[in-house]
């Protein structure tokens, strides 16, 4: 078994829970922040793509999977997860790393970025989920979609409220392109659990956020933003990270597949991460 192939896996206590992590490959450190329900094991098929160059960290977000709560009673916030990160990679490296950051993994990485200076030397931030970035009507719009995701999961379940969520980020479930043989990922009941606590306390941690965007050009890390090639222009995500890109003087790199093209296109989407990554300056 090579280097690439070993899975090193550890625990780390952190105020209000005890994060699971698992590390893969060699060469220097790599952080994916997963989106939405996704845990440590969710990005698998990208994660193989990435072993042989880069040292691999990913995680199960606090209270999902194996990141139990140890106080269920605190709320969530963006902060605690960015500080959550900060402890993992301080504990990991003591040299700055660069972040993968996909829709929630991508806001997480935002306010890590300006809340921990020096931490990431690059943030690819794709599609972040980051209401303040948009002006303030749109902003207003698109939290309340958020809030009502809440309230239709908690009135008539998790279908209905996937249904609002793939409206709300432009995904088109009918139309699901992807590349061959990829890991199955089945809603098995982890997974349904994951999406519990992903609607219940990160949808309230994304619209009470407090991130203010003009910290973001000098906070030192050197920030991309990223779209997938199938998002639709005008959806909330898409939307936060055009807004992105306008505040940093940039434009967004195109990444294959949509908003989960990290999943659905693990080897075209590791060729471009690559190639952003190896333009580091």
């Amino acid at each position: 078994m090579s280097v690439t192939d070993t899975l090193r896996t550890g625990t780390l206590a952190v105020p209000g829970a005890r994060l699971y992590h698992e590390v893969r490959g060699s060469g220097p450190l790599l952080l994916i922040g997963q989106s939405g329900e996704g845990d440590a094991r969710r990005t698998t098929d990208l994660v193989a793509q990435l072993a042989d160059a880069y040292t691999v960290v990913t995680y199960d977000r606090r209270g999902l999977s194996r990141s139990a709560l140890t106080d269920p009673d605190r709320p969530v916030t963006l902060a605690d997860h960015a500080d959550d990160v900060h402890l993992l990679l301080t504990s990991l490296t003591d040299r700055p790393a660069a972040m993968l950051g996909c829709s929630l993994g991508a806001s997480i990485g935002l306010r890590l970025a300006v809340r921990h200076p020096g931490l990431l030397h690059t943030l690819v931030a794709h599609e972040p989920v980051s209401p303040r970035l948009l002006p303030a009507a749109e902003r207003a719009r698109h939290e309340r979609e958020l809030l009502d995701v809440q309230r239709r999961y908690a009135a008539r379940g998790l279908t209905e409220a996937m249904r609002e969520i793939a409206r709300v980020l432009g995904i088109d479930p009918t139309c699901q392109e992807a590349e061959p043989d990829l890991t199955p990922q089945p809603m098995t009941p982890r997974r349904i659990a994951n999406f519990d606590t992903f609607i219940r306390r990160d949808f309230t941690a994304i619209v009470g956020d407090d991130l203010r965007p003009e910290d973001l050009p000098g906070c030192g890390t050197r920030i991309v933003p990223a779209v997938g090639a199938r998002t639709a222009p005008e959806v909330f995500d898409r939307r936060c990270a055009d807004r992105l890109a306008e505040l940093l003087g940039t434009t967004p790199v195109v990444f294959p597949g949509g908003h989960n093209g990290n999943t659905t296109h693990p080897r075209g989407y590791a060729a471009t991460l690559r190639e952003v990554l190896a333009a580091r300056e």
